[in-house]
């Protein structure tokens, strides 16, 4: 079958997490025999700030990471649709587009059909801002595919979507598994962007103080952070190493001894059950994991087994200690990580589930999309 998916960017994954989850489903559609090109405006934002940040060669480096993906980089003003979704069975447009092309997409689907659409949404604006969401013409798209549960009883709720189906994000295994300890290991690694205040609160309770107050040897990787936040880390001697390529991520991991994951607040509170794809690539690549309080609603994971809660800064310390000391926990949550992942929660899990709800959608789309 041929893919079109319609993202921000394929490229660039600077502030930009929505590409971890859609190189891994692109790579794993390939590897099915299906034909698979994203298309990403040339502009987008993350890439720029990439270019800004990094230099052109982090895009080429990219390139070499995932030779086989494609990216047609357009220019919204001149897309030719029809050009770009001929011969298209299966279109897939991400919620980071503008309202103007998810319109124009779905008038093509209307007069042309021949496609499965979906509109992909993998963010809280759903909560945070409903008056954008709710802008999104989706009358003529197939149905909604959204990266929680509470995300898909929204559209349905509102009625913002016909047909709405969950669609977790999920870990790319071809790129994070388990690497060789490097030696010498530090303590702990954090990868994730300061948040937009989202978590500033929770970043300090659940990492600066603990690894302060531990005198533990740690690291951050991420974009986005204000002079204060570096100063802060600085103060609670953690090393800032600044923005990491996605793909080199397992690499970190196996030079450190545990990982915590801190969501940010939209997750805790309003949008409960969403893990966001963190922690399913820590798991992925066999490091112990410390989450901060996160309730796992629709049980995609066995907390207290899998990785550890702490719902204190004190508990983060008690738990951090354990695991630092206790070589026997230590593999036992690296074992049952991973094993919950390699059950469920891979890319080519997803690719299943996709082409289950394709065969869902009316006829006679789910005719052409099963042929």
């Amino acid at each position: 079958m041929n893919f079109r998916l319609f993202y921000h960017s394929l490229l660039s994954d600077w502030n930009h997490g929505n590409a971890h989850f859609l190189r891994g489903v692109a790579t794993e559609l390939q590897q099915r025999g299906h034909d698979v090109v994203v298309y990403e405006p040339a502009d987008a934002w993350s890439v720029t700030q990439l270019i800004a940040d990094e230099g052109a060669d982090a895009l080429e480096a990219t390139r070499q990471a995932y030779p086989s993906l494609r990216s047609v980089r357009y220019d919204p003003d001149a897309l030719d649709l029809a050009e770009a979704l001929d011969q298209a069975d299966v279109v897939i447009v991400h919620e980071w587009n503008s309202h103007d092309l998810v319109q124009r997409i779905g008038a093509h689907h209307r007069r042309s059909g021949g496609y499965a659409l979906f509109f992909h949404d993998t963010h809280h604006r759903s909560v945070s801002d409903p008056e954008s969401m709710a802008a999104y013409d989706l009358s003529d798209y197939d149905g909604v595919l959204a990266f929680g549960e509470v995300i898909r009883d929204r559209y349905m709720a509102h009625g913002w979507a016909a047909r709405a189906w969950t669609w977790h994000e999920a870990a790319d295994t071809r790129v994070f598994y388990p690497r060789p300890p490097r030696e010498p290991r530090r303590d702990l690694v954090w990868i994730g962007n300061w948040g937009d205040e989202e978590r500033t609160a929770e970043l300090h309770t659940f990492l600066l103080e603990p690894v302060r107050d531990l005198s533990l040897t740690a690291t951050v990787h991420g974009v986005r952070y204000p002079d204060a936040a570096r100063a802060a880390l600085q103060q609670a001697g953690i090393r800032y190493a600044g923005w990491l390529p996605n793909y080199a991520v397992p690499e970190v991991f196996a030079a450190h001894r545990v990982t915590v994951h801190v969501p940010r607040r939209p997750y805790v509170t309003a949008l409960r059950g969403i893990p966001t794809i963190r922690p399913f690539e820590a798991l992925a690549c066999g490091i112990p994991l410390i989450s901060a309080p996160w309730p796992d609603e629709e049980r995609l994971f066995r907390p207290g087994v899998d990785y550890l809660v702490a719902d204190s800064g004190a508990a983060m310390r008690r738990h951090l200690r354990d695991v630092l000391e206790d070589e026997s926990l230590a593999a036992a949550l690296v074992r049952h990580g991973r094993e919950t992942i390699l059950a469920r929660h891979t890319c080519a899990h997803r690719v299943d589930e996709l082409l289950a709800i394709c065969a869902q959608v009316t006829p006679p789309a789910a005719e052409r999309v099963l042929a």
